[in-house]
């Protein structure tokens, strides 16, 4: 039997179910923000009132974001730093913090990834993924921990490999599940301090780099969405509608936990994702 979603369940476009001045006069700091679903969710905090700082490593593609974000009438500045360079990102959210004052949203998004079995990966290319991620990160919250507001928010962009084992994602898998650890840790050590700390784990999003490099073929995509129990990919818009609650006072109860946007699909497991993607 041959089953199809239901019609219409595909959102088509952004349709915000939140005030849209629900975070007027808010600081969100974005770290990977020139790009894919951290732009997007940079925008969607812009499109809610935030002034928006936004971190990436390529001073063009980050200025190319920054206009993006204007152009849509938002309050916007880039800031270029490598998130491995602490100093870099210390720099970088002291610019941000003198240009819109105290960070209300800390966003950590930047992350590396590419697939490759262990035993054709180097050294090098696992260190990059565990930096990038992981002390990438780190570097963040903690040049960003002088300049949260109290009551803040810190959302980490993880993944589903924090727990669900995938073949060809070591890196990731080991990177995810400390960005994880790292979440759980601060909520701990910052939620007297009236910091919550959570995470996300987007499955496979429509329109992004990974799904791209992973099923841009369209046979291939059909096979990875025929195991996804809401039979599809999601959207960008739907990662960002999810950082925009958590960030919101409706989550204000919520810190040190994990928080799924992906169809259901680390219900299905890593070994039926990797079968559909190798053929």
């Amino acid at each position: 039997m041959t089953v199809s979603p239901p019609s219409g369940v595909a959102p088509g476009g952004f349709a915000s179910v939140f005030n849209p001045a629900l975070f007027a006069g808010k600081h969100v700091f974005v770290t990977g923000g020139s790009s894919g679903i951290n732009l997007r969710i940079a925008e969607a905090f812009g499109e809610h009132g935030a002034k928006v700082s936004i971190n990436g490593r390529k001073v063009d593609k980050l200025e190319a974001a920054v206009k993006g974000l204007r152009e849509k009438k938002i309050q916007a500045e880039g800031y270029a730093a490598d998130v491995r360079d602490f100093a870099a990102v210390d720099a970088a959210l002291g610019a941000a913090h003198a240009k819109f004052g105290n960070i209300d949203v800390l966003v950590c998004g930047a992350a590396g990834n590419f697939p490759a079995p262990v035993a054709m990966m180097s050294s090098n290319g696992f260190k990059s993924v565990m930096d990038i991620d992981v002390l990438g990160s780190f570097n963040a919250c903690r040049a960003a921990f002088e300049r949260l507001t109290r009551p803040g928010v810190v959302i980490a962009i993880s993944a589903p490999q924090a727990q669900v084992a995938y073949p060809m994602q070591a890196h990731v898998c080991a990177a995810k599940a400390g960005v994880d650890m790292l979440m759980k840790t601060l909520a701990m050590e910052w939620g007297s301090l009236g910091v919550r700390c959570v995470s996300i784990w987007p499955g496979p999003i429509d329109d992004t780099e990974g799904m791209q490099r992973l099923a841009g073929d369209p046979a291939v995509k059909k096979k990875v969405e025929a195991l996804v129990p809401l039979l599809r990919f999601g959207t960008k818009d739907e990662v960002a509608q999810l950082a925009l609650f958590l960030a919101s006072p409706a989550a204000q109860y919520c810190t040190g936990s994990v928080y799924s946007v992906d169809g259901g699909m680390a219900l299905v497991g890593g070994a039926m994702m990797s079968q559909a993607v190798q053929g």
